[in-house]
Order: C-alpha cells, then structure tokens, then sequence
C-alpha cells in the first residue's frame, strides 16, 4: 500500500510501505478520508512522535471500510467487514489501510459523509474530554474557547451550545469572526480590537465569569487573562502555540480555587481513549444525527497533496477542518 512519508528535508512523500498486518483485537480498514491535525505538523516537523507501535506516517482520524476482523475483535464487538466507520488511531491516517483496535472505532453517523466523519474522532474526542471530563462542565455555565476559527473550535463552540453552555471565544480579524458566524457562539472578541482581559473583567462583573477555559494558545495571553475567571473554575491547557511561558498571580489562583489542568488526548490510555469514544457515541452522537453538532470542513485535498494541506494549517488559513480523500 501507499502512505505519505516525511523526507529528512521535512518535504512529504507518496510512497510504497508495508501493508498493515491485524492483531486478533483489532480490524483492518481501508481508508477513504483522513482529517488533518496540528499534532501532524508537529509529527512531521520532529516533535511529536507516535506511540509505540504506531506506524511512523501521520493521521489521527480517519474514515472507511472494515475489510477485515481479527478473532478476538469478532468476539467483543459487532463489527463486520463492509461496515463504514470512522476511527481515532495514534497514528498512521495519512494512507491506503490501517489496523485498528476494535473499541477505538465508531460508526459513520447517518447523516454524514465519510469526509465529514474523518473529522469526528480526535476533535470531537478532544472536545469531549477537555469539556466534560476535565472541565466538568454544565447546562448554563460558561467557557472561554480561545482561538475561534481553529479545527478544534468549530467542533468545541457548537458542542458546547449543544449542551447549553455559553461560549465566548477569541480571533484575530473580523473576517474570522464572520467566518465563524454559523457556530453561535455568544460572544466573539476580535483581539486586535478589543482587550481580551477588560472582555473577562467585564463579564465577571456581570455574574457570568467564565468556569472553563479551553486553551492552545498560553504565552502572556494565559497569565493575564487566568485571573478574571469565576471560583473554581479550570483553566485547561491543551497547546502553547503563543508561547511556553508566562507570568501568574498564584494568591489569586488558590484564594479563587482555580485550577490549571494539561490535557492530551494522544497521551491518554487506549482504554481511556475507548471510554471516551464510547461517551460520544453515546452522548453526542444524537446531537450529531440531529444537526447540533457538525464537523465544519474547510477544505478537501487529495492524499497525495498533503503538503498542500499542511501549508494550510501552518497558514493558520482553515476555519474548520482540512481532510485529504484517499478513496
């Protein structure tokens, strides 16, 4: 088979590779869509390797058809081979086939495309974990979602409105925050125009502080803004693309009880990963089947215009997500 392969000048490749060899827990699929995510661009620039046993090619999500089951898969699952499915791997998405543990599948909803489905698992695996199991959040409670027109905002806005939560996020122009207009979120602060912290201080003021912030951005914005949250609130830092550092109040973050928490997904457990799957298919999958919460798609790219893609994200360009068509 075929998989995008990174060069030693960081340039991307099409080539000939192993075909993938199923364990008796897992299932083969053939790949139909792969969804981009910054932690490919990280893989590929040498910072983010794969868990051991991954294959060395990025891709975290995928779409496709089950063209085989191991026994043990059989087993403990209904899965069978002709079924559409998309998956949360730990690697090797950007290719022809992959193997997968049975449990970290779920189906294609009834309503989406396998494009659309290939932007499911890790996004909104992501916003799962980092809304309701790290940030306990609830019907009526606020969240402040930075960096509004990343791939992962459009899955976490509308997910959170989906479960009644009122969501202020951040951009930089007011082309983004046109552009971002179908997610409803209740307030969109363009930071080159408005100080993100008076924002804050003024909604704490008001009786709505925020009680979960959702964070890939860190730098000064982070220290700044982390003191005007309501008591008990989770400050969640999921990436530093603004910086590694910055400078904090501590009396203010114990006397408020706030908590900063990291958070990954692909450092967690696989069955952590499988929990969390089965939560979605569970929870949100019925918003999803509803209309509430879609995948928002950017751009569609064939595989072997992957460097394209990326040149995407490294842009910042996309509102939503980029997926590469493989089948």
């Amino acid at each position: 088979m075929k998989a995008i392969l990174v060069n030693d000048d960081k340039s991307l490749r099409w080539d000939e590779v192993e075909n993938p060899v199923i364990k008796p827990d897992e299932v083969l699929v053939e790949i139909h869509a792969a969804a981009l995510n910054r932690a490919d661009l990280m893989q590929r620039e040498g910072d983010y390797p794969p868990p051991p046993g991954c294959p060395e090619w990025m891709g975290l999500e995928i779409a496709g058809v089950i063209k085989e089951v191991g026994s043990v898969a059989k087993e403990k699952s209904d899965w069978k081979v002709g079924d559409k499915v998309c998956a949360l791997l730990g690697g090797g998405g950007y290719a022809e086939f992959v193997s997968v543990r049975y449990d970290m599948l779920m189906p294609v909803p009834s309503n989406c495309t396998m494009v659309e489905a290939s932007a499911i698992p890790e996004a909104f695996a992501t916003a799962y974990l980092n809304l309701f199991i790290e940030g306990g959040i609830k019907e009526g409670n606020t969240l402040l979602m930075n960096a509004g027109a990343s791939g992962l905002a459009s899955v976490i806005i509308p997910m959170a409105k989906a479960f009644g939560v009122r969501v202020i996020t951040t951009v930089l122009t007011e082309d983004k925050k046109e552009a971002i207009a179908h997610l409803n979120a209740d307030r969109v602060v363009v930071t080159t125009k408005e100080d993100i912290v008076e924002v804050l201080k003024e909604e704490l003021s008001a009786g709505h502080g925020v009680d979960v912030a959702i964070d890939c951005l860190g730098g000064d914005f982070m220290g700044k803004c982390i003191h005007y949250l309501t008591h008990g609130a989770r400050w969640i830092m999921i990436a530093a693309l603004a910086g590694t550092k910055t400078e904090i109040d501590l009396k203010n973050i114990y006397v408020r009880n706030v908590r900063i928490i990291g958070s990954t997904l692909r450092s967690r457990t696989p069955d952590m990963k499988a929990f969390i799957l089965s939560e979605l298919v569970k929870n949100v999958y019925p918003k999803i089947e509803a209309g509430q919460v879609m995948p928002t798609i950017y751009k569609v790219l064939p595989i072997t215009e992957a460097e394209s893609a990326h040149d995407i994200l490294y842009k910042g360009e996309n509102v939503g997500k980029v997926v590469l068509t493989v089948k």
